[in-house]
């Protein structure tokens, strides 16, 4: 019934998808999106909440909420930049910087135990489509 229905088989796959992300980084007590917020200021410190929004293709509220729970987590802080103190950058903190290189490791081993179960020519059509069509889409939806 479902076979050609991008929306249906789009969500079943980021279901088991997640399950398995979910499961991986909770080890850390992190979501998977927190620990990609994380990944993301690890190697990128300084950026503004906008800039993570916009590299990450999450909305500018959500970001900061990812935020504020890191800071909570005393992951991460906000500090003026000083090229204008106005603006907040996004750092992390020494206990976020010790985090480094496990969570780089763990999504690692989730990419190559994915592309070894999916295939590797299947999994890179896969994540090369995807992105394809997310551009695709949002340039049309906006």
């Amino acid at each position: 019934m479902f076979d050609r229905c991008i929306y249906f088989n789009i969500n079943a796959l980021a279901r088991a998808v997640n399950r398995v992300w979910e499961r991986e980084f909770g080890r850390f007590g992190l979501s998977a999106a927190h620990a990609y917020t994380l990944r993301y200021v690890l190697a990128n410190p300084g950026q503004t909440q906008t800039k993570i929004a916009e590299e990450l293709g999450l909305a500018k509220s959500t970001v900061s909420r990812f935020v504020n729970d890191l800071v909570t987590k005393q992951l991460l802080l906000r500090s003026p930049l000083p090229e204008d103190r106005r603006e907040m950058g996004v750092f992390p903190t020494q206990r976020g910087t010790e985090l480094h290189a496990e969570l780089e490791e763990t999504g690692k081993q989730l990419y190559l135990q994915m592309r070894d179960l999916i295939r590797p020519s299947n999994f890179d059509e896969l994540v090369a489509g995807a992105r394809a069509a997310r551009s695709k889409i949002e340039e049309v939806d906006g």
